[in-house]
């Protein structure tokens, strides 16, 4: 398996930004082997920057978990992954529980904003499903594929509001949306 070193340092970017890394360090190389082998194939295909940083990013995250998984440093809960080294409060009797009555408990709300990567991917990915909607119309302007796009996801018209809009029936318009959205997804492969 050979990648490019400039791929080869966005991987490892990556990994030491996440915040799982810290406190495992030691398992950076099983991070890294795990990364790479479940990216090989998509750093070979994508071309676009931004993207290809975006998937490696999700690949990483999930990469990660597993080796925490396996090394028996994390374990999943009703609620998520915890670290094997904490308590879950499920397991403690009402005997070893702290005394968390007079607590007072304050939250901040937390400013959560895209990141200009994200907002760069979202734009790509949105102007690909716009291009192929309109090349599929075109393909098959009797179907009104962009019509049926423009009212169901710019609009926000329920199935039965285009059917009455377009003088057809609503499983009709239920049956052309789902083959747009297939042709769609064709076109990202």
């Amino acid at each position: 398996m050979e990648l490019a070193q400039d791929k080869i340092d966005l991987i490892e970017k990556i990994i030491k930004n996440d915040k799982k890394f810290a406190n495992n360090e030691d398992l950076y190389d099983d991070f890294f082997n795990e990364t790479c082998k479940r990216s090989f194939m998509i750093v070979k295909t994508v071309t676009s920057d931004a993207t290809l940083e975006a998937y490696l990013r999700k690949i990483a995250t999930t990469s990660i978990l597993n080796v925490l998984k396996n090394s028996g440093r994390l374990r999943r809960t009703k609620s998520g992954y915890m670290s094997s080294g904490e308590v879950s409060l499920e397991t403690l009797t009402p005997d070893t529980r702290p005394d968390y009555s007079t607590v007072s408990i304050t939250y901040s709300t937390a400013n959560i904003q895209e990141t200009p990567e994200d907002i760069v991917i979202k734009k790509e990915i949105l102007q690909k499903v716009i291009d192929s909607v309109y090349l599929i119309n075109d393909s098959e302007p009797d179907k009104k594929y962009l019509d049926l796009y423009m009212m169901r996801y710019e609009k926000g018209m329920t199935q039965k509001e285009i059917a009455e809009n377009l003088g057809l029936s609503q499983s009709e318009i239920s049956k052309r949306l789902f083959k747009l959205m297939e042709k769609v997804k064709q076109a990202f492969n």
